[in-house]
């Protein structure tokens, strides 16, 4: 019963080393068999370290066990052997197109099951029987069936090659060794082999490293996909109610003006109607004393005549009546059309500006390209993937929702018949064209982490390690990171310098909204805030993505922000301001100044 059990697990009974049906089992200290040789020849790769281990458990072993056979296990394996060559089906056994045939067989040659580098003879089950069983052949080197056990005869002098030349990087034997080899880095086949076997070891964990990048950077793209997509719906439905929002206001723009112009034409007729009362009632006045005087002057009574003529004859002086030409009441709403068609040449221009500003631009994707050939590229292609996947989301689409809120804006100020101000799009480049765009800022006391220190007028922050008896929970205040804000806020275009002692502290831009608790409300760790980390390794940091630049830390550093533009810069502060770090992207909400300080900031008076 247990020799059937057996036949149904045969996997039980193989070395896990060479995973073929133990040879001469041996079991070792920790519980698991393998062939004797097997693992001899794993333990001499070992003798350096002076350690031994188990290949499948790991267990180390201080000292080499001595290997004795394991009779039971042995005997156990050959009443396999024999069941399962007795119960295979005979076609199966034999060799047919495309097998190893057995060497030593006459007749219909059966299948050969291993191959024998001494002998270089194939075997079946039956003539490989006295490799397990004669002492001499115990030695032997048995491997899978080969075809190729040929190559392994040297043609010169038909010796098996068991030398490897490595001046001339190729198997010898013997004589070759002694003949036009003479002098040559020479080894044992098979301590080269032992040799190449780490060889390949490391290349194939390099490969295997290789892959996992690869696959690593195949599920960024995939994420990168998926990221687009989603920014792409959440840019049209935003777009479609930001454009709903506009046409509403316009709609609404449309009644108010329609409403202005009837409530103007109400009011200039019933005027008009008035004075139009007035000079009928004056008409016929004036008519009835017409038909009076033309009586008196047919009246031939001179005494009569005379005794009318004074209630007559004193006709009163006209008023000179309203000016009723209408020109000026026509001018009113000849100056509505003009108004309203210079309103809707601005809505094109802005609209016209603004699809040009977010139309999608040829981008340089070279830099995602993936150079197989190159292993140490995939760090720096990772950090660039990284970049331009922060930045790209900022441009790819047409019309992106904060654009078009921008837009909105913008087009109610111009219904509201107020021009949008423009400014240049050209970014200063010298220190004096910079403080044309200098802010005053100070120092928020309300947001400063309750171990910093404002002086200076709120202009200085410094580390006090002085005890604080009592602890000011303000809904501001940053309460793990040593950071603050400033109390300003900056919209247009802003610059302003800081100077940091020693250079070793934080610069950033940041939302309001910042979290002030937790790792997100470190500037740089979340999506509300954009920091230049001043360190021993300056780098810009955004939503956790790091980016390295190179050169020494700057003790004072001047930042421009051009908020409608997206433009965010960091200068080493001189003549010609040496560039640091820009980033573009958009801004949906007013920015503060932020510091994180270790060891003092102090906002510079700019002059």
């Amino acid at each position: 019963m247990a020799l059937q059990g057996i036949q149904m697990d045969p996997k039980k009974l193989c070395c896990s080393i060479c995973l073929d049906v133990l040879k001469d089992p041996v079991t070792i200290p920790c519980g698991h068999s393998y062939c004797m040789n097997c693992i001899r020849s794993h333990w001499d790769g070992e003798d350096q370290k002076h350690i031994y281990s188990c290949p499948q458990c790991r267990q180390m072993f201080r000292l080499r066990p001595d290997l004795k056979k394991n009779t039971v296990l042995a005997d156990l394996v050959e009443e396999v052997k024999k069941t399962r060559l007795e119960s295979a089906p005979a076609d199966l056994c034999y060799a047919g197109p495309g097998d190893v045939s057995c060497d030593f067989c006459t007749g219909r040659k059966l299948k050969a099951v291993k191959s024998c580098l001494q002998c270089l003879a194939s075997c079946c089950d039956q003539h490989l029987q006295p490799h397990y069983d004669v002492a001499a052949l115990k030695n032997h080197k048995l491997v899978d069936p080969s075809k190729k056990l040929q190559e392994n005869i040297c043609s010169a002098h038909n010796e098996v090659m068991k030398i490897f030349c490595r001046t001339d990087q190729q198997c010898i034997c013997y004589l070759c060794s002694l003949d036009e080899h003479k002098g040559h880095d020479t080894v044992s086949a098979a301590a080269e082999w032992n040799n190449k076997q780490q060889v390949v070891g490391m290349n194939q964990q390099k490969i295997q490293q290789r892959i996992q990048d690869r696959e690593k950077d195949v599920r960024m793209l995939q994420q990168e996909v998926d990221a687009i997509n989603q920014s792409a719906d959440k840019a049209v439905t935003n777009s479609e109610e930001t454009f709903k929002d506009l046409i509403r206001l316009i709609e609404k723009r449309i009644s108010d003006v329609k409403q202005q112009i009837r409530s103007k034409q109400t009011d200039e007729v019933r005027k008009v109607r008035d004075l139009e009362e007035k000079l009928k009632q004056e008409l016929v006045e004036l008519r009835r004393r017409s038909s009076e005087l033309e009586q008196l002057s047919q009246t031939e009574d001179h005494i009569q005549f005379l005794h009318n003529y004074p209630l007559m004859s004193n006709v009163s002086e006209s008023t000179k009546p309203a000016d009723i030409t209408s020109v000026h009441h026509l001018q009113y709403f000849d100056d509505v059309t003009v108004a309203v068609s210079k309103t809707r040449d601005k809505l094109q221009d802005i609209l016209k500006e603004d699809w040009i500003k977010t139309s999608p631009r040829p981008k340089d994707v070279s830099g995602l390209k993936i150079q197989s050939q190159r292993s140490e590229n995939v760090p720096t292609l990772r950090s660039r993937f990284r970049k331009r996947k922060h930045d790209s989301r900022l441009e790819t689409w047409s019309l992106r929702e904060q654009d078009v809120s921008g837009s909105k804006t913008e087009l109610r100020n111009v219904i509201d018949v107020n021009p949008p101000p423009t400014l240049s799009s050209a970014e200063p480049k010298t220190r004096a064209e910079f403080l044309q765009y200098s802010r005053h800022l100070t120092l928020d006391p309300n947001t400063a982490n309750r171990w910093l220190l404002l002086s200076e007028g709120n202009k200085k922050a410094t580390v006090d390690w002085t005890p604080k008896l009592t602890s000011d929970h303000h809904p501001d205040r940053f309460m793990e990171k040593w950071q603050v804000l400033s109390r300003e806020s900056l919209t247009g275009r802003c610059y302003w310098e800081v100077e940091q002692r020693p250079p070793v502290d934080s610069i950033a831009v940041s939302y309001k909204d910042i979290s002030r608790t937790g790792p997100e409300s470190k500037f740089g760790c979340n999506d509300r805030s954009w920091t230049l980390e001043n360190s021993y390794k300056c780098m810009f940091v955004h939503n956790s993505i790091k980016t390295l630049i190179s050169g020494p830390p700057f003790s004072k550093i001047g930042v421009y922000l051009d908020h409608s533009a997206g433009i965010l810069s960091f200068y080493r502060v001189s003549d010609t301001m040496t560039l640091i770090h820009r980033v573009q992207t958009t801004f949906t909400q007013p920015l503060y100044g932020g510091f994180r300080v270790t060891g003092s900031v102090e906002l510079c008076e700019l002059k």
